[in-house]
């Protein structure tokens, strides 16, 4: 069998379906798959208008070279419409992994949609993000199967009018991580204060306002603990401006984008994570968090609950519950025997997420299409 990647990320990029697609090429081909990978920068040169089209003669170039079997699309916009216009004309299976609704994400990020995940799926919207929707739902029910990473991110898919049978869910893994003993890495840093860590775009729906909030009240009983915050986005400068406004700018760092390796080192010297989204397909930097150590305060939205359990490898709670989010991070921060408790499920409950497992049963869904 041969498959064809078609992604709009890949190594030496960050992210995600970067890694995910750079572990594909890597590992499919010793279950049997030959594997080539079209990533999407081959066509940043050409004209933003443009790119789509050149993109899709790439594939159309690649695919009468390489012969593949299926094309298998890591989004369904980028690389999702051209593959799948692709696959059609050259009459190969059509396959497409998605990790999130990129439609809803846009129009909260561009367009001033306010509402949920849930409502958007049929809420009256304005033009784009009303294209950018159907095109996603064009492409999800061309593919003959639907990879996502969460039972959650499955039932958003089903209602896009695709069919439970073409929808397979296979979770993110995770390579085993040792990155140090946290004392040690701490001296290194030379941080000798309480550190709370958290990791993502800076976005809305990440929820940082609420921590940068939170962290002010925390200031006040425990004068030596720092925010670090590590991701970039278009929501930088107006939470600069609310630590500011909160009088923890010294104590709020804005990291940005910073390297895996150092990443996870930085969450080893942590005292507590916190992901306060209102939005999860199925996090991957909580998997990343449980695997070095440090325990868990997320939200129970999306596929988080799929990993985490509420007070066994970590705390589950509201989006943006300022009061709950401060209670149990004090609990936290006052109890290294809850600490250690936590951080101790997680790592035995992140073993099951390994990268062995989910190559394998991505195997098995190509192989039986």
């Amino acid at each position: 069998m041969r498959v064809l990647i078609a992604t709009g990320l890949f190594p030496p990029e960050g992210g995600g379906p970067a890694t995910y697609s750079k572990t594909l090429l890597d590992e499919l081909p010793s279950r049997g798959i030959a594997t080539s990978v079209l990533p999407y920068r081959e066509v940043r040169s050409v004209p933003k208008i443009l790119r789509h089209s050149a993109y899709f003669f790439r594939l159309l170039s690649r695919t009468f070279r390489f012969k593949p079997d299926i094309i298998f699309a890591q989004d369904p916009l980028s690389v999702g419409l051209p593959a799948a216009l692709a696959a059609f004309i050259t009459r190969k299976k059509f396959v497409v992994k998605i990790v999130g609704d990129y439609a809803w994400e846009q129009a909260t990020q561009r367009f001033g949609y306010g509402g949920t995940i849930e409502s958007f799926q049929d809420a009256q919207l304005p033009f784009v993000p009303n294209l950018m929707r159907g095109i996603e739902r064009f492409v999800a029910r061309r593919a003959l199967k639907v990879i996502v990473p969460s039972k959650y991110l499955g039932r958003i898919v089903a209602q896009w009018g695709v069919h439970k049978k073409h929808i397979e869910v296979v979770y993110n893994g995770i390579e085993s991580e040792t990155v140090g003993l946290k004392q040690v890495i701490r001296g290194l840093l030379r941080y000798k204060g309480k550190l709370i860590i958290s990791v993502g775009r800076l976005v809305p729906w990440k929820g940082f306002a609420a921590l940068i909030r939170v962290h002010a009240i925390l200031r006040k009983t425990s004068p030596d603990l720092s925010l670090l915050i590590i991701g970039a986005g278009p929501h930088e400068s107006t939470l600069e401006k609310l630590a500011e406004e909160c009088g923890v700018a010294d104590s709020v760092i804005f990291a940005g984008n910073v390297d895996r390796a150092a990443t996870l080192r930085y969450m080893r010297a942590a005292d507590v994570f916190v992901l306060n989204t209102h939005y999860e397909g199925f996090s991957h930097v909580l998997l990343e968090a449980s695997a070095v150590g440090v325990p868990i305060v997320t939200t129970r939205v999306g596929g988080n609950p799929e990993l985490i359990e509420d007070n066994v490898n970590g705390y589950l709670i509201k989006p943006d519950d300022e009061a709950t989010l401060t209670h149990r991070i004090e609990k936290l921060l006052s109890s290294p025997e809850t600490r250690a408790r936590i951080a101790g499920n997680a790592k035995k409950r992140v073993e099951k997420f390994s990268i062995a497992a989910m190559v394998e049963e991505t195997a098995h869904v190509l192989k039986n299409i």
